[in-house]
């Protein structure tokens, strides 16, 4: 830390312009030689003497482009060499250019000298990034380059950035004054890091205060409850925002679940696996688009929506017409044969694409997020998540509201004997509800699949709850499985943050427990003369 307090002196003494200089063959040769003090030294008079050379020779010696030729120093890029002071090419060296390798205790060096020099590079992009380092590790020592920065600077986003790095630097100064303003703006810079920094200035080393002066303290503990109260604001958001995510998936699972048992009153305990084949499904499509058209890797995922929806869909009419049908009625059997049904499908998977979790990227324009504030990033992906389950939610409400389908769906809902008498083919509604509910699960399996992994067991993880947002919402109730859905991924968040996720776990459970004692029929209750007698 002393060799970096040095650097950064060294290099407040020479922010006045000067003439380019050529570098001396003794020079070259302490940073081509294998002492690391002479290269230290070397580097301390590079800064120096030529500010402005250092900044293309460190960042050239740190990627390890820097080279010695004969007397003078060389940056390689790729097959050609260049002066390392006027960038000028070069076309036949010396000698052959023999790279200049650096250890950890340089490499550190080099990298906190970067940081300050790049505060005056022209990219504005190298500003920004140097300005977002010293917001993080602003020393006392570079409080004057800071301020040199500042009037330089003409970028309000790195003149903020600085202004933080000021502040920082202003907490070890000896003017318990300097200190008092540090603090005070620093309450306006809600961040983790501030927090702590303040935090350290409260408290007691051996019974002596970290911050000696009474006003500096109060003033920090001012400011600290001024962070909290912001941070935790942002962190309440995040809670909101991570429960709607949690909750969207818990729609996309209990949305075709809460059909199938609507129209049939059957306790499939192999729905989760119908999530699990949509999620393969989307790794399949995924791994061939990489085979045979790479160049449209980003695109695969909305190819997997309708293979997904499919291949779930066929599985579950499948299921149903072969078992499932023999056992209406008969609540016990259907419970053990379809919990069978799990274990088949879950080692039928297991036997085509092995045990182990397989590999679903993100696609590049579902990476990253949106930083609302400093504890605050919305990731893209469960953005568009949560944008996915609305509108798969507005395409279940056409079906069962708009169409022909829809309509024999609730008739059959509501009275199965009565429609069958109008003419309602319960059988084939039977079918194609199943169908319709696996195809939904199949959709729920491929948003899963940006946020979870997927492996032959990644079902067994939903399927309870998919069945408490049911029996919560209302039994056949698609608004009921929404409100369901949403209030229990948020308030299970808030849970977590508070007690864990174990004990959030068993408290939604209870919950359940006694919001059905009092009201079986859940938050809507069906309507009609089978369901009201």
């Amino acid at each position: 830390m002393r060799v970096v307090t040095l650097f950064l002196t060294l290099i407040c003494l020479c922010l006045a312009a000067r003439p380019a200089i050529a570098l001396d063959s003794d020079l070259s040769a302490r940073l081509a030689g294998g002492d690391s003090d002479e290269k230290i030294s070397a580097i301390s008079q590079l800064v120096e003497e030529a500010p402005a050379e250092a900044l293309t020779i460190l960042q050239a010696l740190s990627e390890g482009r820097l080279a010695s030729a004969g007397s003078r120093l060389v940056i390689i890029d790729g097959d050609t060499a260049r002066d390392a002071v006027s960038g000028e090419k070069i076309e036949a060296a010396p000698e052959t250019p023999e790279k200049i390798t650096i250890n950890n205790r340089i490499r550190r060096i080099i990298s906190a000298t970067l940081s300050s020099l790049n505060l005056f590079a022209a990219d504005k992009k190298t500003r920004l990034n140097s300005a977002g380092y010293l917001a993080k590790n602003a020393t006392l020592d570079s409080l004057f380059l800071i301020e040199k920065a500042l009037q330089k600077e003409t970028d309000p986003e790195i003149k903020t950035r600085l202004m933080i790095a000021r502040s920082i630097a202003s907490l070890g100064a000896s003017d318990a004054k300097v200190r008092l303003r540090a603090v005070e703006d620093l309450k306006n810079e809600a961040t983790p890091a501030t927090r702590q920094l303040l935090s350290a200035l409260l408290v007691k080393n051996g019974g002596v205060w970290q911050e000696p002066d009474a006003a500096v303290r109060s003033a920090a503990t001012v400011s600290l409850k001024e962070i909290e109260r912001k941070l935790a604001f942002g962190e309440n958001l995040d809670r909101i925002f991570t429960g709607l995510s949690l909750g969207s998936l818990l729609l996309l699972a209990a949305m075709g679940l809460a059909i199938t048992y609507g129209v049939m009153g059957i306790i499939n305990m192999a729905h989760g696996e119908l999530l699990m084949i949509g999620a393969y499904a989307t790794y399949v499509v995924q791994s061939f688009f990489r085979l045979h058209f790479p160049e449209w890797i980003d695109w695969y995922l909305p190819a997997a929506l309708p293979c997904g929806f499919l291949a779930a869909a066929l599985i579950g009419m499948i299921l149903e017409r072969l078992v499932i049908r023999h056992l209406y009625g008969r609540p016990l059997e259907t419970l053990l044969a379809t919990w069978g049904l799990s274990l088949f499908l879950i080692q039928t998977v297991r036997t085509f694409f092995g045990a182990q979790n397989v590999e679903v990227a993100n696609p590049t324009w579902m990476s990253g997020g949106i930083a609302l504030l400093p504890n605050l990033v919305l990731p893209w992906n469960r953005i568009v998540i949560i944008g996915f389950a609305v509108a798969v939610l507005a395409g279940m409400w056409a079906i069962l509201n708009l169409t022909r389908l829809g309509l024999f769906i609730r008739a059959v809902t509501q009275n199965r004997s009565m429609s069958g008498c109008v003419g309602v083919p319960t059988g084939r509604i039977d079918t194609l509800a199943f169908g319709l509910g696996a195809g939904i699960a199949g959709l729920g399996g491929v948003a899963l699949t940006q946020v979870s992994n997927v492996g032959p067991d990644m079902g067994q993880n939903y399927i309870v709850d998919s069945f408490m947002v049911v029996v919560l919402g209302g039994v056949g109730q698609l608004a009921g499985a929404v409100w369901a859905a949403l209030g229990l991924g948020v308030f299970s968040k808030f849970l977590e943050g508070w007690s864990g996720a174990v004990i959030a776990k068993i408290a939604i459970l209870v919950f359940i427990i006694v919001f059905i004692q009092k009201r079986p029929q859940g938050i809507f209750a069906l309507k009609g003369r089978t369901v009201e007698s």
